[in-house]
């Protein structure tokens, strides 16, 4: 009798999960498998998400782009003109740099070390940040501009080339975590939680 009771409480949760993936949901326990145009990172980007890690050095120089960036998105004057680029690889993604919150892919992140807008004559002129990088040193900015903003006695720059993309960004209330540049001596990645967003940044020393 026991033997029959185990077995049909086995076979109703069968019964249970068949019925739930008919509906499109899954069994308790189970994550969704992304709709197709989600799996390479299709849902909405920040939104609280912190990448597990910064983006890996390029091996390649980047392909072609999409034109439809503003003209300040290439190297300076006098450094070569480039095609502006879009970032917005999905309909609901950002047109600046972004990561995935799906794999931790970071968009945008393919301009190779020669890439003449990021040489400084004088890398780290005034010190390395030393607070802290990756997901567990999470930082509130505290005030200022695009041109000098800071947080914990640290302040940073962002580069006039990315320029453009933080002007949704909040400079009393953002929390941004701060990455390594492996490919740009002298360089730092600020990426916004809120956002999903990143920039390049250079580290202008105690506040």
């Amino acid at each position: 009798m026991r033997r029959f009771v185990v077995l049909a409480g086995f076979v109703s949760l069968l019964s249970v999960g068949a019925i739930a993936r008919q509906r499109g949901q899954d069994p308790p326990g189970r994550q969704s498998t992304p709709p197709a145009g989600q799996q390479a990172g299709g849902r909405p980007v920040g939104h609280g998400y912190v990448p597990a890690r910064g983006p890996a050095a390029v091996r390649q120089q980047p392909t072609s782009h999409t034109v439809g960036r503003a003209a300040n998105a290439g190297p300076p004057s006098g450094a070569g003109q480039a095609q502006p680029r879009s970032f917005r690889d999905m309909p609901q993604h950002p047109d600046a740099p972004h990561v995935h919150p799906s794999d931790g892919a970071w968009i945008g992140h393919d301009y190779g070390r020669n890439d003449p807008r990021f040489h400084l004559d004088h890398p780290w002129a005034v010190g390395r940040f030393t607070l802290g990088f990756g997901p567990r040193y999470v930082f509130r900015i505290e005030g200022g501009t695009r041109e000098r903003f800071w947080f914990a006695g640290s302040a940073f720059e962002v580069a006039p080339f990315d320029a453009d993309y933080v002007s949704d960004w909040s400079w009393q209330s953002d929390d941004v975590v701060i990455y390594d540049d492996p490919d740009h001596d002298g360089w730092y990645l600020a990426y916004n939680v809120r956002t999903g967003t990143y920039v390049h940044v250079l580290y202008l020393g105690p506040r």
